[in-house]
């Protein structure tokens, strides 16, 4: 896949918050740069840790080396171990030799991050996934009882002591983030440590984060900082490169934890076109009031005529 690297956007930075004043902070997320991942899981941990978030150990699945398969409610950060077998062996066919042709096609597989493996290349992708914090969030809209709401860095936030495990924020959420807690019945989710930021101290998983595949800091500067990511891995050659949430005009208007893949969403477990469920709601209410009007005047003219 060739990507286009688009002009760093315009992110929203205070819309949403309109009703903090002055107390609203510039806007803030995460950057999550996959091909620094190395599956450590650190930032799992971290999470479960500084959140007192109950112990989920799935053990091993079968489906890959990864043992907590996926986001839910005792879990709110997950790494995606993904394998891929490429066929990397007519790489250099147009060599003049076996030693030249050996070494063109080690030389790819070294730079492209693949592992040897009989006739084939293995290649591990890696990505921590979490709750994308959405510009426009559906679950917002759907909770009845006010128990999610957008802080005053534009994060979103679910209060448990409000949460009356309804359940409709968990069908409303396009990436099936959202979870109810077994025996709990309420909904977790990753708060981007809210505790955290109102001390001006950077999320649990970022500060784990080894290698730096986790940035935190104000939305605008993490896009400029991922386009250019982008950019400099196209330099090197490669193209796949892309960013997965950094365009305001998506389905949600925009991550607030967006992602540089390698691959295409899918094959990292992410839905590829995401659209908040809630985002026609006004058009199909306007329509239907129109419609309703145009239904009543009938049944009046109606009623007129019968009279007459």
């Amino acid at each position: 896949m060739t990507a286009t690297v688009l002009e760093t956007p315009k992110i929203d930075t205070g819309a949403n918050r309109a009703g903090y004043g002055a107390e609203a902070r510039p806007r803030v997320g995460f950057f999550t740069d996959t091909t620094l991942c190395i599956g450590c899981k650190a930032c799992e941990v971290a999470c479960k840790e500084w959140n007192n978030v109950p112990d989920d150990n799935q053990g091993f699945t079968g489906e890959s080396y990864d043992n907590s398969s996926g986001l839910g409610a005792n879990r709110w950060r997950h790494v995606a171990f993904v394998e891929q077998r490429l066929p990397v062996g007519a790489v250099a066919e147009a060599a003049p030799d076996s030693l030249v042709r050996e070494a063109a096609r080690q030389s790819l597989m070294d730079e492209a991050g693949i592992e040897a493996g009989g006739g084939d290349g293995l290649r591990w992708l890696m990505s921590s996934d979490v709750c994308k914090h959405c510009t426009q969030a559906a679950c917002l809209d759907v909770c009845p009882t006010g128990a999610l709401f957008r802080t005053e860095f534009g994060t979103v936030v679910v209060q448990e002591d409000v949460c009356n495990g309804c359940g409709y924020c968990v069908v409303a959420c396009p990436f099936g983030v959202l979870d109810q807690r077994q025996g709990d019945g309420r909904v977790w989710k990753c708060t981007l440590c809210y505790d955290r930021l109102k001390d001006d101290l950077e999320p649990a998983c970022a500060k784990a984060c080894p290698t730096k595949s986790i940035q935190f800091g104000e939305l605008a500067e993490l896009h400029r900082e991922a386009e250019d990511r982008v950019r400099r891995l196209h330099d090197s050659g490669r193209g796949e490169a892309h960013l997965y949430g950094g365009d305001p005009g998506d389905g949600v208007g925009g991550f607030g934890a967006f992602f540089l893949l390698l691959d295409e969403p899918e094959v990292y477990g992410l839905p590829p076109d995401p659209v908040a469920t809630t985002r026609d709601l006004p058009g199909i209410w306007k329509h239907t009031i129109v419609a309703a009007a145009a239904l009543g005047a009938g049944i009046v003219a109606s009623f007129v005529r019968t009279r007459r």
